[in-house]
């Protein structure tokens, strides 16, 4: 791994490597962080040409998102939370450093433009300077401040910039309270809250951007994080309370006149979810400007590589058909002439340094977003991209950043979209050609294949989890014994984790077999025995056949989600006694070096 140097830097940063800063409530003293914001205060001046003003204001929803680029988060920064030390007297000034990061100055947001971002994301936790408890929506001028400064520093550095309001504690959950009460204060506190950010910002030049949330409308508006108990909106009722707040947020920004009434605004997806926002019950707001929505989604998909440190390889044809599939189905909105924003995007670090394919897994982003007019925004938290000193991670994924640059590209956009095309199938065809190459029973259509899923208790050893067959989908060092089902007989699976440091218990497992719904329907699978470290391990239940997806066939062998034997389970002798989700149960204490099962199958009568 190498450091590329962008320019230098004289600020003190303490490490961190989370993906994401939501739901984290860690109170800090700001004493230190004020004297720091002091002494680290620098006044920018921007000045932006009526032209260039001009040229923004009449653009396109996709024309504004090819000019965005490439894009960057200010992670864990203004959105680190510590509303406890506001209402206790902080001074919110000083709030951003508690999360790790350290105090933002100019000359790191330079770095990130000279790195190859055009655009910058700087996620806000608003509530920091409110005390909304009260009722008082007043938003503290300090950290109104504070915000400032540093949109200017992006502004100066000739970026575009997007500001939201954060996770914030997620007060979100008012709106989902079973005291309308409570909601009418949650719609309240959002329109004062945009009310004053639109109002201190409306002058300000068309390259910044407001986002009406993060990933809090949907789902999260049921927290129960302030109210204190689960809210009780239906799943409609979200889409519909989503598509409510998305639709004032635009009305109350355009009723502000300024730049206010064209600005670029950045509607929150559902759950920021694609599959999600995909959803017809979401609703794109109407706008009295035209053209001027954009649409925010995020992508860490999938979650055990992007988010956990189990999974430390990308890059099977599952892996590229999963995103290649998810971002053509994000296209209807660009097709309507909506620009995406990927929000959020990153693969978690892993012992302290980038994951193996890291480099394939954003380079297949960015080719995709390059075919649908989508502008990507890396997730970072000084994992990539180094405040304190200024210096890139990695060369590769650096040059990688950089060749994405709008001005570098300098060709036009059906050339751009041809080019990206290119690479997304011929990456989708060499990954395919070295998986037939490489493994055993490959994934296929037309063979059931068997293999145990496995995931440790803490989850830093799995194995090709979810119903989906993956052998490359696991932690580096597993070896697997699978198996191809051909009919009824006796068969062997098993998982060997001794080069990766053993697993500890575990958290999930099952016996998988692929497409056995389809080329064996009604057969059974019967567990004859379960080795443990090579000793017989004594079943605490009896297993049985079943299917999730109804084409991928499953005997649970820990899974702790599942509480009752599903009505449609099967078992080879008829009878149902003693079953259970559960017949391997393995504490964290337990390390397993090697596990086998061996089955027997049988047709259905």
């Amino acid at each position: 791994m190498k450091l590329k140097t962008i320019s230098s830097a004289a600020a003190v940063c303490m490490a961190v490597t989370m993906l994401a800063g939501c739901g984290q409530t860690t109170d800090t003293s700001s004493e230190s962080t004020a004297e720091t914001a002091e002494n680290a205060a620098e006044t920018v001046t921007v000045k932006i040409s009526p032209e260039e003003e001009e040229k923004i204001s009449s653009m396109t929803s996709l024309e504004m998102i090819r000019a965005m680029g490439n894009g960057i988060n200010l992670g864990n920064t203004l959105e680190a939370y510590n509303h406890k030390g506001y209402i206790g007297g902080g001074n919110p000034d000083g709030f951003e450093t508690g999360w790790g990061q350290p105090y933002t100055t100019a000359e790191m947001i330079r770095g990130m433009k000279n790195a190859g971002f055009d655009t910058i994301r700087i996620p806000v936790a608003w509530t920091n300077g409110m005390n909304y408890e009260s009722g008082d929506y007043t938003i503290d001028e300090r950290l109104m401040s504070r915000v400032e400064t540093v949109v200017n520093y992006a502004l100066d550095a000739d970026m575009y910039v997007i500001i939201n309001d954060h996770w914030d504690g997620s007060w979100w959950g008012m709106f989902g309270s079973e005291d309308m009460a409570v909601r009418d204060k949650a719609l309240e506190m959002y329109k004062s809250m945009w009310t004053q950010i639109g109002g201190n910002f409306k002058d300000y030049s068309r390259k910044l951007i407001f986002e009406s949330a993060n990933e809090e409308l949907g789902d999260r508006l049921n927290d129960k994080d302030v109210t204190g108990s689960e809210g009780v909106l239906s799943k409609n009722e979200c889409y519909e309370t989503t598509n409510m707040i998305n639709s004032e947020f635009v009305k109350l920004i355009r009723s502000q006149g300024g730049n206010n009434a064209d600005r670029f605004l950045l509607i929150a997806g559902y759950n920021t979810d694609i599959a999600m926002t995909c959803d017809e019950r979401f609703k794109m707001p109407e706008d009295s400007a035209e053209s001027k929505l954009l649409l925010s989604v995020h992508y860490y998909t999938p979650w055990d590589y992007c988010g956990t440190e189990s999974v430390d390889h990308w890059g099977s044809p599952r892996d590229y058909k999963e995103q290649n599939d998810l971002f053509e189905k994000l296209s209807k909105f660009s097709e309507q002439g909506y620009g995406v924003v990927i929000g959020e995007y990153a693969v978690m670090q892993k012992n302290g340094g980038l994951k193996p394919d890291t480099d394939k897994f954003y380079a297949n982003v960015l080719d995709n977003c390059d075919l649908y007019d989508f502008c990507p925004v890396l997730w970072d938290c000084s994992n990539f991209y180094k405040r304190v000193t200024n210096t890139l991670a990695d060369e590769t994924i650096a040059e990688l950043f950089s060749s994405r640059r709008y001005e570098n590209e300098n060709k036009d956009t059906d050339t751009v979209k041809a080019e990206a095309k290119a690479r997304i199938d011929e990456t989708a065809q060499a990954a395919s050609d070295e998986q037939t190459a490489s493994i055993e029973f490959p994934p296929s259509d037309d063979a059931a294949i068997a293999w145990i899923m496995y995931a440790s208790s803490d989850y830093g050893v799995s194995y090709s989890v979810g119903d989906s067959y993956d052998p490359t989908s696991c932690t580096t060092g597993v070896k697997a014994q699978n198996a191809q089902i051909t009919g009824e007989g006796t068969y062997t699976v098993s998982l060997d984790f001794s080069d990766c440091g053993m697993a500890k218990g575990v958290s999930f497992s099952a016996l998988g077999i692929s497409n056995g719904e389809q080329l064996f329907p009604g057969y059974t699978y019967t567990i004859d025995e379960i080795l443990i470290n090579g000793e017989a391990y004594e079943m605490t239940g009896k297993g049985y056949t079943c299917s999730d997806d109804g084409k991928c066939t499953r005997v649970n062998l820990y899974n702790g989600w599942v509480k009752n034997v599903p009505d449609d389970a099967r078992t080879g002798d008829g009878d149902m006694t003693d079953c259970s989700p559960q017949i391997l149960q393995l504490t964290d204490g337990k390390r397993v070096k090697t596990i086998s099962v061996t089955f027997t199958v049988k047709a259905g009568q």
